[in-house]
């Protein structure tokens, strides 16, 4: 329906320095960024790579403005790192009213205009920020695009080595439960699975939207005092084709990952990225063609 979420619109990664942290990103992923803009009047600028199922966002503070000062004052206290999830709605009109109606105090809807530097191609869109009580902490909003059509990512090495989608992002929480409210009662999304890991001490929980997962994570039957309200926006895996060509192709790069090996889900191998993900946890994950 129109006034659901329906996507994982982007993630935003907040780094210090964009031009380097395009380059890292461009050789991690294998691709040419879609986008490179700024917003003077925000005091920000970004590069953005547009993957099959969502878009990966880059920003850092560029001159005086709400912005910039807000970046600023993140990378000062914890540094680079994911700092929000944007999920998509064809109407946040509606989707607006649907989240005022389960007692969610939306913020003002703000409009949005990007335009890139280099092709002067320009996009459009409304947004409005969830409360961080809702969230527990972790930046959230929800985003409806008008005008302007985000191009795809194009390889820059053998596309079965290069990223084509985002598999999970990671939140980590000392109370899964409360948790879980969040993600299926307030925005809406599906539940596909709920599963403990005995030893390993780890629950985690899998929510689905726009073939991208959310991953709840956290230690069984925990509620941790000092971290039981507040949320951490963590990691994001990303989807190769061809998963040991990735590596080899990074580790060629002189980008620091590990070996593959088998991943926790039957039939797929993965590896971390280890250097130069500008404080993101990343994990690459492709099939076992051992398995096939």
């Amino acid at each position: 329906m129109s006034d659901k979420i329906t996507s994982l619109d982007h993630i935003v990664v907040a780094v210090s320095d964009l031009d380097a942290a395009t380059a890292d990103y461009a050789t991690m992923f294998g691709l040419v960024p879609s986008w490179r803009g700024r917003h003077p009047s925000q005091g920000s600028e970004n590069a953005l790579f547009a993957l099959s199922n969502t878009y990966v966002e880059l920003i850092a503070p560029a001159g005086e403005g709400a912005t910039g000062d807000l970046l600023r004052a993140r990378l000062g206290a914890d540094g680079e790192g994911p700092v929000a999830l944007a999920f998509g709605t064809p109407s946040l009109t509606r989707c607006y009213r649907e989240l005022a109606g389960r007692g969610i105090a939306v913020g003002g809807v703000t409009a949005g205009e990007g335009v890139d530097s280099g092709s002067g191609a320009r996009r459009t869109w409304h947004s409005a920020w969830l409360p961080g009580e809702a969230t527990r902490g972790v930046p959230i909003f929800v985003i409806e695009h008008e005008s302007g059509v985000l191009p795809a990512a194009q390889p820059q090495c053998a596309e079965s080595a290069a990223v084509d989608a985002v598999d999970h992002v990671v939140v980590m929480s000392g109370d899964l439960d409360a948790a879980s409210g969040v993600y299926g009662e307030t925005l809406g999304l599906r539940l596909a699975l709920d599963r403990e890991f005995p030893e390993r001490g780890v629950r985690l929980l899998f929510f689905r939207v726009g073939g991208v997962t959310v991953e709840l994570g956290g230690r069984i039957g925990a509620v941790e005092a000092a971290s039981s309200t507040v949320d951490k926006l963590w990691g994001i895996a990303y989807r190769v084709g061809d998963v040991e060509a990735a590596q080899r192709r990074l580790r060629d790069a002189g980008v620091a990952v590990s070996d593959t090996r088998a991943g926790n889900k039957k039939g797929t191998r993965v590896f971390t990225v280890q250097s130069a993900t500008h404080g993101v946890a990343t994990l690459v994950i492709g099939a076992d063609e051992s398995d096939a």
